[in-house]
């Protein structure tokens, strides 16, 4: 026979209103254990016994639903252990990569500094080159004007003498030309002519 819940309240040291609360929380209680007698709610005696046993079964539902998350967590654990055990392989990795970069970096620079020193080194010869050169090609400017000047002198003496003779020759061809330009002019001065 079944029990209403002021009797049932009673027998489990329950208020109405929490005798009221299991009903609604187990799933299709009221619809298999529930029935109307008269103006009161009957329970049947496995709701009751179900009721009775209520804090044990929320218990061992709380422990059930416990280590099914507890299951979840530790896969979901090893899930994320196995990401960031192959995002620190992959971190470890990329880290060798960028010590590489870094070497073959730091060897670009030092080969440029390297090719900088030499580009230098070769500017200051070529500058020395040069300077000799240039000193080179002005000593033997002045051995060639110093022999064309040697060759010109003797050249010029022989010339010189050549002229000499010449002038002096012309000089008495030139002497007897002015003196009768010279006599003509005396005749033609402008004060003989009054």
């Amino acid at each position: 026979m079944g029990k209403t819940i002021r009797q049932l309240s009673e027998e489990l040291q329950l208020s109405k209103q929490a005798v009221n609360q299991r009903i609604s929380s187990i799933k299709d209680f009221r619809s298999k254990h529930t029935h109307k007698v008269k103006n009161h709610l009957e329970i049947d005696e496995q709701g009751v016994e179900m009721l009775a046993n209520f804090d044990k079964q929320k218990r061992q539902d709380q422990q059930v639903d416990r280590q099914e998350r507890q299951v979840k967590n530790d896969k979901q654990d090893k899930r994320e252990t196995n990401i960031n055990d192959v995002l620190l392989k992959q971190l470890d990795i990329k880290d060798q990569q960028i010590s590489k970069l870094q070497k073959s970096l730091d060897q670009q620079q030092q080969l440029q500094l390297a090719t900088l020193a030499e580009n230098r080194q070769l500017k200051g010869h070529i500058q020395k080159l040069s300077g000799l050169l240039e000193s080179f090609n002005s000593t033997q400017k002045r051995q060639a004007t110093n022999k064309n000047g040697n060759l010109s002198n003797s050249a010029n003496s022989s010339k010189t003498k050549d002229k000499n003779d010449k002038q002096g020759k012309n000089r008495v061809v030139d002497d007897e030309k002015q003196k009768k330009i010279h006599k003509n002019k005396i005749n033609n001065s402008w004060w003989h002519f009054w």
